[in-house]
C-alpha cells in the first residue's frame, strides 16, 4: 500500500509520499515513489505513484527513456510546451503500460492498475497539479480541489479537509502533512517511514527542497507525540455525554 499527497499552495507545490511496499506482514520493502525531472530555468516536473509496483516502475522508466531517445520517438515530458501536455504524455504512458500487461496474457488487469499525482511548472505558465487515473484520464487541482491523495487516503484525509489553507506557508503545510501521514501510518501497516518530501516555490523553475524524513527524525517524533497529546486534550475538553 502507499500514501502520497500533492498540495497546491499560493506559493507553490508540496509533495510527500511514503516508501513502504509490502506483500504480507513478513515481506516488507522500501521503494521510492516520488520522481522528479528538472531543467533549470525551463521546467520542473514531479510524479508521485501508487498502485502496482511493476506498473509504476515501468511508467517511470518509459518516461525516462523517452527523454533520451532519438528524434523519431514518442513525445517527451522534457519537450512538452505546457503542463497539460505533460499530463497527457504521462497518462498515455500509464495506459500503454497497463494495456501491455493485458496483451501479454495477464488477465486480471485491475491488479496492474496504478494512480499518479503529477505536478510542476514550465516556463511561461503557472504551476499545475493533476491526478491521473489508470484508465488514462486525469483531472486538475483548482480552488475547490486544491490537493490530491493517492493510495491509502481515508485515514489522513480528515485533517487535510479541516486544516488545509492555500495561503499557508511551506512550514505549516509540512506540519499538516506529517500529521496526515502519522494518522495513516498508525492505522495501516502498509504505509510507513521514511517519507519523501519536496517543496517547489512558484516560478523558481528548480527542483526545490527535496529531503527524506527518516523513522528517527526528531521533528516527526515531536509532531507525532504532540498530535496525540493534543487529541487527548481536546477530547477531555469536550462535554460529556448525558444519558
Amino acid at each position: 500500500m502507499t500514501y502520497a499527497v500533492g498540495l497546491r499552495l499560493s506559493q507553490g507545490l508540496v509533495f510527500m509520499s511514503d516508501t513502504r511496499t509490502n506483500a504480507g506482514v513478513d515481506n516488507i520493502s522500501k521503494f521510492k515513489k516520488m520522481f522528479s525531472w528538472n531543467v533549470p530555468g525551463d521546467r520542473t516536473i514531479t510524479l508521485l505513484t501508487a498502485g502496482n509496483l511493476a506498473t509504476t516502475q515501468a511508467v517511470v522508466s518509459l518516461l525516462e527513456e523517452r527523454t533520451k531517445a532519438p528524434e523519431d520517438r514518442a513525445p517527451s515530458i522534457l519537450e512538452a510546451p505546457t503542463m497539460f501536455q505533460v499530463a497527457r504524455i504521462v497518462s498515455a504512458a500509464l495506459k500503454e503500460v497497463i494495456e501491455g500487461h493485458a496483451r501479454g496474457g495477464q488477465q486480471a488487469d485491475s491488479a496492474f492498475h496504478a494512480t499518479l499525482i503529477l505536478g510542476g511548472q514550465i516556463e511561461g505558465g503557472q504551476s499545475r497539479l493533476f491526478l491521473i487515473y489508470p484508465e488514462g484520464n486525469f483531472i486538475e487541482a483548482g480552488a475547490e480541489t486544491p490537493f490530491f491523495q493517492i493510495g491509502e487516503t481515508k485515514y489522513g484525509r480528515p485533517i487535510l479537509v479541516r486544516a488545509f489553507d492555500a495561503d499557508m506557508s511551506f512550514a505549516e503545510a509540512v506540519k499538516l502533512l506529517l500529521v496526515s501521514f502519522d494518522s495513516t501510518i498508525k492505522a495501516n501497516l502498509g504505509v510507513g517511514l521514511p517519507l519523501d518530501l519536496q517543496l517547489y516555490t512558484e516560478d523558481s523553475l528548480t527542483s526545490g527542497r527535496i529531503e527524506r524524513v527518516e523513522a528517527d527524525d526528531p521533528y516527526f517524533k515531536q509532531i507525532s507525540e504532540g498530535w496525540g497529546d493534543a487529541l487527548k486534550s481536546a477530547l477531555e475538553q469536550l462535554p460529556d455525554f448525558e444519558g
